[in-house]
């Protein structure tokens, strides 16, 4: 076992102290926690070195012995930014013991070492959600730009178990981890890009894609443009599994311009109709290069009209007005210069100075390069930027080479450096929540690792970028696009220094697997007597729940809101409105074998608390505790739960 798991178990009880201490600060102040406060989901049972998510509570109070104690790295005086809670406070400190961090305070700290941040911004370290597998070369350059966790959610594997086991034995110095990538799977069959798959097919691949989950891939991702042939038939019974597994679908979407037939337009109203169809949350990829370009403005329209009845999308830009792909790909299918508004002359070899001609454009396509092409308008960019549901991913890793866009090292840097500080598009709070929190709130899900990652504070991974606000820019370049950038000075990950002073240490080695974990009903866990009646008690991480349904047993209106994805708890006469079905007051036992799962869905009370619950097929659970903020006192003699007044 890793020193890192051990800490971790040896924390376990602790954390969950801090998950009830949210509860408390949650029914007092429900107001106070960036995205409804409460539990979030956690690991898989079955693995004894997971534990459940820390909140990120922001103290005012600090006692004497953490005052006191000495940690292995101080991080002093920094312009401290905790997106999930909106910190920024300059002249804070932060105390990191081992892997996680142990305190932020404006109080001074001992430290066996102390890092100097005075001037310094001290943000999370950022997550990128929209890159590729992380190659011994392009690691670095991600580092050096401030990435901590590198997830190859535009594309990724088919077989993660794999997968994950060779990026381990590499020693993979940032975290990692992977979709269920379906083009790769699909080509087993030797369809070509315009072959659609028949059904016997389909539905072999749906089977291949439950086991990925189960082996840990974050989600599932498609690449529609790049194989058109892919259908709607092959599309929704893995959103529908997406679905079922709580688990978001990455879509790179089917058209990247405004020229019939096939628009922007139409390939994000496709997406929104699978969403719609299946209930699955639904990732957009870089919507300034397809789905978006020429049409941004009525393209985020559509998303929030979508979001707005209560839709799971979001999306991701990379802060770049060129975009660039292989020429061999779909994209330059023909017509590609009326479709794009651009010429040969508008492209250039990645890795070179080299602008094409006719004939240059039909050598290398057939040799597969990779071209830059200036082809986005700028404020596509910034309109994307500005949405507060698009994140930032890069879609790119440097390779061996460097026929890279300079993307795979300048993204993050570039956000803040352009986009922040000379442009003013967005804060730089925003910006860092674009690159740290959202990207881990959209896969957290199932992912219980990242519930520690994209934020500042005490209990999370001690993942840090340290920066200077005047001078954080990109370098790279499409002739260089290995320059690293500029103004990042120190990158902490796991608590460990893999860039110093401007300066990477290749022996620092500590990037750990991202994987999804799920949970199964094995049994129920006792029973509720509650005024003559009884109800059957699940457990999950040894926290009882009960059917939210039997409070409408009790006095209680409990009505659900699609849009809104919660229930509304009242006193007042007993009706119960449930999610996927009319009135259905009789409480069922939950199947042996259902997944346990928290959607994000919450019940809502009559001061304004709001408490998180535990799915389990279509209906909802809530914890035994919530029974106290009704007023009610819960008592337990060996798994027989009472409720009384």
């Amino acid at each position: 076992m890793s020193d890192k798991k051990r800490q971790r178990d040896g924390n376990r009880g602790r954390f969950r102290l801090f998950g009830l201490l949210a509860v408390i600060v949650v029914a007092l102040y429900p107001g106070w926690y960036g995205h409804g406060g409460g539990k979030e989901s956690k690991g898989s049972v079955t693995s004894a070195d997971k534990v459940s998510k820390p909140t990120s509570v922001v103290q005012q109070q600090w006692t004497e012995e953490e005052l006191a104690r000495e940690y292995d790295i101080v991080i002093a005086g920094g312009r401290v930014i905790n997106p999930e809670t909106k910190l920024d406070e300059t002249g804070w400190n932060v105390g990191i013991k081992g892997v996680e961090i142990a305190i932020v305070t404006p109080k001074p700290l001992k430290g066996k070492r102390v890092i100097d941040a005075k001037g310094m911004v001290v943000a999370p370290g950022f997550i990128d959600n929209l890159s590729y597998d992380p190659n011994p070369l392009g690691v670095w350059q991600k580092i050096a730009d401030g990435v901590t966790t590198n997830i190859a959610m535009h594309g990724g594997t088919s077989t993660p178990a794999k997968w994950y086991d060779y990026y381990e034995r590499n020693e993979t110095p940032l975290h990692y981890g992977a979709s269920f990538f379906y083009t790769q799977s699909r080509n087993q069959f030797r369809l070509g890009r315009y072959d659609s798959a028949q059904p016997e097919q389909i539905g072999e691949l749906a089977l291949e894609a439950e086991k990925a989950l189960n082996e840990g891939a974050l989600g599932i991702s498609f690449s529609l443009e790049y194989v058109p042939g892919i259908s709607s038939a092959e599309i929704i019974p893995l959103m529908e599994l997406a679905h079922e597994y709580n688990v978001p679908v990455y879509f790179h979407a089917r058209y990247s311009d405004m020229e019939q037939p096939g628009t922007n337009i139409d390939a994000i109203e496709e997406l929104i109709g699978y969403a719609e169809q299946t209930g699955a949350a639904v990732h957009i990829d870089h919507i300034n290069s397809t789905g978006g370009t020429f049409s941004m403005k009525q393209s985020l329209a559509l998303i929030d009209a979508a979001r707005a009845k209560g839709l799971d999308i979001t999306s991701c830009v990379y802060p770049y007005d060129y975009w660039g792909t292989y020429l061999n790909s779909a994209r330059f299918d023909e017509g590609w210069q009326s479709r794009f508004r651009i010429s040969f002359t508008d492209l250039q070899i990645a890795g070179t100075m080299e602008r094409l001609t006719e004939q240059t454009f039909a050598r290398y396509r057939s040799e597969g390069k990779l071209a830059v092409a200036y082809a986005i308008p700028e404020q596509d960019v910034v309109d994307a930027l500005k949405a507060p549901y698009v994140m930032i991913g890069s879609d790119a890793i440097l390779e061996p080479g460097l026929n890279n866009h300079p993307r795979a090292s300048g993204t993050f840097a570039r956000t803040v450096g352009l986009y922040v500080r000379e442009q003013q598009a967005i804060s730089l709070m925003d910006a860092i929540a674009k690159m740290s929190l959202l990207p881990a709130q959209r896969l957290e899900k199932q992912a219980p690792a990242l519930h520690r990652k994209g934020r500042l504070a005490k209990g999370m991974d001690a993942d840090i970028v340290i920066f200077d606000y005047n001078t954080i820019i990109d370098r790279s370049t499409v002739e260089s696009p290995d320059l690293l950038s500029g103004g990042i000075r120190d990158v902490l990950i796991d608590g460990k220094l893999v860039m110093e002073n401007g300066k990477l240490n290749k022996r620092v080695r500590v990037g750990e697997p991202i994987r999804s974990q799920f949970v199964r009903l094995k049994s129920t866990a006792g029973q509720l007597q509650w005024s003559g009646k009884q109800y059957p008690v699940i457990s999950f991480y040894g926290q009882p729940y009960a059917d939210i349904g039997m409070l409408s047993q009790h006095g209680y209106s409990v009505m659900w809101d699609e849009v809104q994805h919660k229930y509304t708890v009242q006193s007042a006469k007993g009706v119960f409105s449930g999610r996927g079905a009319a009135d259905k007051s009789a409480i069922e036992e939950a199947s042996i074998g259902e997944l346990m799962l928290e959607r994000g869905y919450k019940a809502e009370l009559e001061g304004g608390e709001q408490v998180q619950l535990l799915s389990v097929g279509k209906r909802d659970y809530v914890p035994l505790s919530m029974l106290k903020q009704l007023g009610y006192t819960v008592t337990n003699d060996n798994d027989k739960w009472v409720a009384a007044s």
